[in-house]
């Protein structure tokens, strides 16, 4: 009898539990059980494999339904122009931002003095990143369900937006397909409810692999280029994020920081802002009182184009390789770094490893030795990890201005104290 009422205080401890809190002692406690097994923390690897098979299947319909139903919502086509056009200035500036931000930090901490890199192993071939034309000419799908079926987010963003403009204006006979839709993004909205309930388990997993994976001993010789980009994406969220907030927004910076918890702490473990867009668009809706029609439109269209944090990691990484290599980078290299990465986000998925494909571009744009990324990619997990992170905090804080320029932000919900997951997602339209 006693043992039963202590499992059962345990498990109701466990219960009230927030989220976030589950999700942060999933990580403390597997950054210790990976640093205690080592490398045979691999084992624990399929636990974090298993959440985030989870997360990718929710990625493709979630981003399809929601973009649908975002722009049926809007009757007005000039109101969606208008919050498309805001939406992709504010992502592209704050890139500019970000990176900018990684190059001061790199010339500030010279992070590559005294790393040689003379001999350096062959460098893992890096995929070729697209061209501003290929991007603009593979927009278009010249077949949907295969876009679909292989996850071509920014193929499918513009059939969703091209079919949601379409039923919007066909008027009543399109209403019974509307309304399908409706239902089944509702579906996937509740479908990640329950994803999100694993987030913990999942999260104990992955960081238990990072902590055994990566020791001291690969960790100890770049430490510095890690800690510059942690602390570069420290200051771009805590104070530029919170700063645009503040005087944009005219909001409490405060209370955008608390949520973002639950979508970071996923983005962190995952390193996937794609992947992340699940608890992102519950997190806008529920902690933040952004609209449906708003972040239904605004968040995946982020998840895609907005690379703030891999910006960052851009300029860091940049000049980390430079000063490895003993080059001197003029003020026009950093111009085109900066103009480089900036535009190469639009075409680069927000999908783990992603930020290899930009730094390679980066590198043959001002002519840095391609070898560098050898030893960038020892870390790239680790920098990953944190570039992901600034990424989802971005697509949040966009979604919040754009809101509240549209007068759809819910400053009840925004403003609300305590713990909120039991709001229905349809709370804050």
């Amino acid at each position: 009898m006693q043992h039963s009422m202590i499992d059962d205080s345990q498990s109701g401890f466990w219960r009230n539990l927030a989220l976030w809190k589950k999700i942060l002692l999933g990580m403390v406690l597997g950054v210790i059980v990976g640093v205690i097994m080592g490398p045979d923390a691999e084992v624990l690897k399929p636990i974090g494999t298993l959440f985030i098979n989870a997360i990718k299947m929710l990625i493709v319909p979630l981003i399809f339904f929601s973009l649908i139903v975002g722009v049926t919502s809007m009757k007005d086509s000039r109101k969606m122009g208008r919050i498309g056009l805001k939406s992709l200035v504010l992502y592209l500036g704050t890139t500019a931002v970000a990176i900018s931000i990684g190059l001061g930090l790199g010339t500030l901490f010279s992070p590559g003095d005294g790393i040689s890199m003379v001999a350096v192993e062959a460098a893992p071939v890096a995929k070729e990143a697209p061209t501003l034309i290929d991007t603009l000419l593979n927009l278009i799908p010249k077949n949907p369900v295969a876009a679909l079926a292989s996850g071509n987010i920014l193929q499918i963003i513009v059939f969703a937006l091209c079919l949601g403009i379409a039923l919007s204006r066909c008027g009543d006979p399109a209403k019974p397909v509307i309304q399908v839709f409706e239902g089944l993004a509702e579906g996937m909205y509740k479908l990640t409810e329950f994803v999100m309930k694993l987030a913990p388990f999942g999260v104990f997993g992955l960081m238990a692999w990072v902590a055994g994976k990566y020791g001291a001993d690969i960790l100890l010789p770049l430490i510095k280029v890690i800690a510059v980009v942690y602390i570069g994406c420290l200051i771009h969220v805590l104070v530029f994020y919170t700063g645009m907030i503040s005087f944009l927004g005219s909001l409490n910076p405060i209370r955008y920081l608390k949520g973002l918890v639950n979508p970071a702490s996923v983005a962190f473990t995952t390193t996937s802002s794609s992947g992340t867009l699940p608890a992102t668009i519950k997190a806008s809706r529920e902690e933040l009182g952004v609209s449906k029609g708003i972040s239904s439109f605004v968040l995946p269209l982020g998840a895609t184009i907005n690379m703030d944090g891999t910006a960052l990691y851009q300029g860091v990484c940049a000049l980390f390789i430079a000063q490895a290599f003993g080059v001197d980078l003029s003020f026009m290299d950093y111009l085109a770094i900066i103009m480089t990465s900036t535009l190469a986000s639009i075409g680069t998925a927000g999908v783990p490893g992603a930020g290899l494909i930009m730094l390679s571009l980066v590198l043959s744009t001002v002519g840095l030795p391609m070898e560098g990324l050898a030893i960038v990619a020892g870390i790239d997990r680790i920098l990953d990890m944190a570039r992901t992170t600034v990424n989802v905090c971005g697509d949040l804080m966009v979604s919040v201005l754009v809101a509240k320029s549209e007068n759809e932000l819910d400053e009840t919900v925004y403003n609300r104290e305590g713990v909120r997951g039991g709001v229905p997602m349809s709370a804050a339209e």
